[in-house]
């Protein structure tokens, strides 16, 4: 079973920045380097919806209205995704979760969620 660790969710103010992390320490890098990463939110009462998603060949996608906030990158020697934050606004407030998924889909993974608190 592939354990993912995400860290860097929090408390910050309305326009702020955060940058979580999500690690794969239990994967190869060449394992790792196969996989499409993306991240996803769940806010209360709400369903998950697609933050961002980047393609093991560089393919970039966004959810609504969130191209030019959210900056996805990835690092396959340290076997580690990001998610870059900024001008943070309160509906951002959400449960965090990081994936890892094949291309064909046969394989997907799931971090453990981080709370992101936006306040007004």
């Amino acid at each position: 079973q592939v354990q993912l660790v995400e860290s860097g969710g929090g408390l910050v103010q309305a326009g702020g920045s955060l940058t979580l992390s999500c690690a794969a320490p239990s994967l190869s890098v060449s394992a790792f380097s196969r996989y499409d990463v993306a991240w996803y939110r769940r806010a209360p009462g709400n369903a998950r919806e697609l933050v961002t998603s980047l393609s093991r060949d560089g393919l970039l996608r966004y959810g609504d209205s969130l191209r030019g906030r959210f900056s996805p990158s990835r690092n396959d020697l340290g076997k580690i995704h990001s998610l870059h934050m900024k001008s943070l606004k309160p509906e951002d407030t959400a449960v965090y979760y990081c994936n890892l998924r094949s291309s064909t889909g046969a394989d997907e993974y799931w971090g453990q969620g981080t709370q992101v608190t936006v306040s007004s």
